[in-house]
């Protein structure tokens, strides 16, 4: 080979390759210049093949696993306007020490939201020079910007992200069937996807609520029924018959009395997929405790049945993949001195730990890495529109690759945690599988054994 000085090479027993069903033997080369992975091959291959490569570039992971780095593709950063509550710095480096190396940040909780060019322009512009791992980027579709979403597609956003229900916060106001109308109309023609948040509250009357104590998560998930997802994603692909070009997307599915309508718009043909999330798979609303809020989340952790459906039809493919929607607040809006969970933010932390999450659940349903990896990096990939160069270990692509320990153990504890306000529901819970190492275009940007956060911060805005 030549130019081997610019040269990487990753080597180990365990390396999981695109379409294989559990690690192998495999070397990688990366080109050192233009970060990308250069050659594949199958089987260990000796020191000596790589006589110029340095020492400092040979790294053999022996047989710990060696994979494609994670592609999260719904993050809150909330960077400009609310960065105490999370930012590109705190954030990114708690996605690195998980092992994400790609992240999509959504368009709302950042004071401007990202619904016009110009807003999109100061998010990139906060986000400069302060990213660990590479971030791209979702817009935003709320009542009357449509003029915006075509000029925002050109500048590079993955997709839209809209509300059906009221968001939470008042700069990002939940659309109407019309205003949805509008923007597919203006969007139907164009590379993109439009995501909703899948809750939507129908004239009808809801259903009481059990009891009226807000330390109760039975209080607040009974104010959260399944029929809101429901009756949302009815609306969704009735809507989607009459746009069927147009890709859609349902973010964070909680409830499986929907998955009948998904399947359904599934095998008619129409461009619908589906992600789940690391707390509806690893939580059950059974085991939270009394006056807890840190576990609250919008659409919320429901029965136990209802999280064993989630898993069958993440199994089946009904369910394509699956994100964290790290969504933090400061400590004053989580409310966990007075326990209330009703008046409480709605959002879980999970930056750095989803991987390991879905490891220790996977491994009691026999579940493989090379399935959680196709639910967590090839499809988020593809469903960001990455897939081209993120998500998978092959020729031409990143050279974005973990080093895995499947065997480790750890447990959570706030000072293990790196995102900036440390409240997650998984504190003091042990997890499997520990990220050892991470690399963004084969450089090393976090070491959990030595080094920790390696240098300065080496990603892009793509």
């Amino acid at each position: 080979m030549s130019n081997e000085t610019n040269q990487r090479i990753f080597t180990g027993n365990n390396v999981l390759l695109p379409g294989a069903k559990q690690p192998q033997p495999a070397t990688i080369v990366v080109d050192t210049v233009t970060g990308k992975i250069i050659d594949v091959k199958d089987g260990l291959s000796a020191r000596d093949e790589f006589p110029v490569v340095q020492d400092s570039d040979w790294i053999d992971a022996g047989d710990k696993f060696i994979l494609p780095g994670l592609v999260d593709a719904h993050v809150h950063l909330n960077e400009p306007g609310r960065t105490d509550w999370e930012g590109f710095w705190t954030g990114t480096r708690a996605a690195a020490s998980g092992g994400v190396t790609t992240l999509v940040d959504m368009p709302l909780n950042s004071i401007p939201p990202t619904t016009t060019v110009p807003h999109l322009t100061q998010k990139r512009e906060a986000a400069r020079g302060q990213c660990w791992i590479d971030v791209a980027f979702w817009g935003g579709v709320i009542p009357g910007n449509q003029a915006h979403l075509k000029p925002l597609v050109i500048a590079g956003v993955r997709g839209f992200k809209c509300f059906l229900i009221e968001s939470g916060v008042e700069e990002f106001p939940c659309v109407t069937e019309g205003d949805l109308k509008l923007a597919m109309e203006e969007i139907r023609d164009t590379p993109t996807v439009l995501c909703f948040h899948a809750e939507l509250e129908k004239s009808h009357t809801p259903a009481p609520i059990e009891t009226s104590d807000p330390t109760l998560y039975s209080t607040f998930l009974s104010s959260r029924p399944q029929q809101l997802e429901i009756d949302a994603i009815d609306l969704i692909t009735t809507l989607h018959k009459q746009y069927p070009s147009l890709r859609l997307h349902i973010v964070h599915l909680s409830a499986s009395d929907a998955l009948p309508l998904i399947r359904a718009a599934k095998a008619s043909g129409l461009p619908l997929t589906v992600e789940t999330c690391f707390h509806y798979l690893t939580l059950s609303s059974a085991h939270i405790p009394h006056g807890r809020p840190e576990f609250k989340c919008c659409p919320p952790i429901r029965e136990e049945p209802n999280r064993e459906t989630l898993w069958a039809a993440l199994l089946d493919g009904t369910i394509d993949c699956v994100v964290s929607d790290h969504s933090p607040c400061i400590a004053s809006l989580k409310k966990c001195e007075e326990g209330d969970i009703m008046s409480a933010w709605g959002g879980i932390s999970t930056l750095g730990l989803g991987l390991s999450l879905l490891w220790t659940e996977g491994k009691k349903r026999g579940i493989s890495i090379a399935q959680i990896v196709e639910w967590v990096c090839v499809k988020t990939a593809k469903h960001a529109g990455l897939d081209s160069r993120k998500g998978r270990l092959s020729v031409g692509y990143d050279a974005d690759l973990i080093v895995w320990d499947p065997e480790a153990e750890f447990e959570v504890t706030k000072e293990s945690l790196n995102f900036k306000n440390k409240l997650t529901p998984y504190e003091g819970l042990t997890l499997s599988g520990r990220t050892e190492k991470t690399f963004l275009r084969g450089n090393l940007i976090y070491d959990a054994c030595s080094a920790g956060f390696v240098d300065s911060p080496q990603g892009i805005l793509l």
